[in-house]
């Protein structure tokens, strides 16, 4: 199959279907995960500081991720299937609908007014303390989990299937889910998830600037093209810093600014321009980012009809 075809069927069967409420891969990942690095980092559940070098993260993370992703391409090789088995990883790895999912009952309790109901909906999503979060903090939240996910778990996924097939979007999610659980600059993960944080970003690199560009293109071009410019390098992530900055500009919000991670408060830079983020613009960031998987496939399909 061509890649637009496969491209546009997994993400119908995610906008159909979802994730799978029961028995996701990445459960058992996170399972595999979490074994790996009591063997290798020797870390307590208490959160106490790991023993584990960073040669010893690297040997867990290609224990974890290397053999899945071997298999992934095995799979895709096998006659009359392979195309069937790209769908299908490619679905599972592509989080599209859940980030919808997720944030749209932020969005209706903070119409209803129900501001306790909106914290605890977005602390599902964002690592961030939400517990004494205004209206517009939790709106602000959202916003920025609505653009960085987007970025991470749907445009870079895309990214990877396009240019490894299965095990490129394997890969890249299984890397991409390491470093959610590995890569704190915390006693406990310092060392040990190094090389998770740094593959990441790495393999974010290109798919977070070509993600800046499409928010760019398809809103405010100027605000967008000018916050990339002047306010992404202030960010403390090399591949969130252009992604917020173009898309706070291209929805002309201001995003960023004082937030309470782990009981410490952290003075982040402000992103974007204007007014600070409602729930309507939840929407419109989703609404940016469901655009943009549009435009992402429009040209897949130009693509695939010029290599004809």
């Amino acid at each position: 199959m061509s890649l637009f075809l496969t491209s546009a069927a997994a993400v119908a069967l995610d906008a159909l279907l979802g994730e799978p409420r029961r028995g996701h891969p990445l459960v058992a990942f996170g399972r595999l995960a979490e074994r790996l690095e009591r063997r290798f980092n020797g870390a307590q559940e208490t959160g106490e500081a790991g023993r584990g070098w960073r040669s010893h993260g690297v040997t867990a993370w290609c224990l974890a991720v290397l053999p899945l992703t071997l298999l992934a391409w095995l799979l895709s090789l096998l006659p009359g299937i392979g195309w069937l088995v790209e769908i299908v990883l490619l679905y599972l790895a592509l989080g599209l609908r859940s980030l919808g999912d997720h944030l749209m009952p932020v969005v209706a309790a903070l119409r209803s007014g129900d501001l306790p109901q909106a914290r605890r909906r977005v602390g599902y999503i964002v690592s961030r303390d939400t517990r004494e979060l205004d209206e517009t903090a939790v709106a602000r939240a959202a916003t920025e989990s609505a653009l960085e996910n987007g970025s991470d778990a749907v445009f870079a996924a895309l990214f990877w299937f396009v240019i490894g097939g299965a095990p490129g979007v394997v890969l890249y999610r299984l890397s991409n889910t390491l470093d959610a659980m590995w890569g704190y600059r915390t006693p406990r993960f310092e060392r040990f998830g190094w090389a998770a944080a740094k593959i990441d970003d790495l393999l974010n690199y290109i798919p977070a600037r070509l993600v800046a560009l499409t928010y760019a293109l398809l809103g405010r071009w100027d605000g967008a093209w000018r916050c990339w410019r002047e306010q992404a390098r202030y960010w403390d992530s090399p591949n969130a810093g252009p992604v917020m900055a173009a898309g706070a500009g291209a929805l002309g919000v201001s995003l960023g600014g004082p937030a309470i991670y782990q009981g410490q408060l952290h003075e982040r830079p402000l992103l974007g321009e204007g007014p600070a983020p409602q729930a309507r613009d939840i929407e419109r960031a989703l609404d940016l980012v469901w655009a943009g998987v549009g435009l992402w496939l429009v040209v897949l399909l130009l693509g695939d009809w010029l290599s004809a």
